[in-house]
């Protein structure tokens, strides 16, 4: 099985001279996660609110699928528990909003349901990094696809019934306004990771 592009590119260094130690291991891969926290992190801050939704335009999706594609199913999923984590605890971690303070208020808010399938989506987009997906652009792209799927389809159920919206309007507010954009997005992201590939020389087991 082949590792996905940051574990493999982590790892990679002076594997033929030194064995690595479980505790030098574990060091790199935290040092992973919390890179992807931040940039999890930053990309929340990229917020344009939209007047006729309760939902921001936000560069995270992206981030949180390129990040998941990169460390891996379990480190991706880790890096997007972490960032609920901190959010959770107070740390202004998530998207401005008028509406709702930081905190684990978010998670209940409109918001909410996209935020709880980062990790989801993270893990997904990361599993099938591991399985080679991330190696050409059209497999590239069908994983970030899988992913987003993942992402709407948290943030529009949590809308239709936790929100009480139901569904027409929750599509309405939470999904047309968003998927041409996002879309746009995956076509550039899905270029990434093969191309780090190609670059780095890294290539599939």
């Amino acid at each position: 099985m082949s590792t996905s592009f940051l574990a493999a590119a982590v790892l990679r260094p002076a594997v033929s001279t030194t064995r690595k130690t479980p505790a030098l291991r574990l060091l790199q891969q935290s040092g992973a996660v919390g890179f992807a926290t931040v940039l999890t992190i930053a990309a929340a801050q990229v917020s344009i609110p939209l007047p006729f939704t309760p939902v921001p335009f936000t560069l995270q999706p992206m981030v949180v699928l390129l990040c998941g594609a990169a460390l891996g199913s379990r480190l991706g999923l880790s890096a997007q528990i972490v960032y609920l984590a901190l959010g959770c605890a107070g740390w202004p971690v998530f998207a401005a909003s008028a509406a709702l303070p930081q905190g684990i208020a978010r998670l209940v808010g409109p918001t909410g349901g996209y935020l709880m399938a980062y990790p989801a989506a993270a893990f997904a987009a990361g599993w099938l990094a591991e399985r080679g997906f991330d190696r050409r652009y059209v497999t590239a792209l069908i994983s970030m696809v899988c992913g987003l799927a993942i992402v709407f389809a948290g943030g529009v159920s949590w809308l239709a019934f936790a929100q009480r919206l139901g569904v027409s309007p929750a599509l309405a507010v939470g999904f047309y306004p968003f998927i041409a954009a996002d879309f746009m997005k995956l076509f550039v992201a899905a270029g990434i990771m093969p191309a780090l590939w190609h670059v780095t020389g890294l290539r599939t087991r």
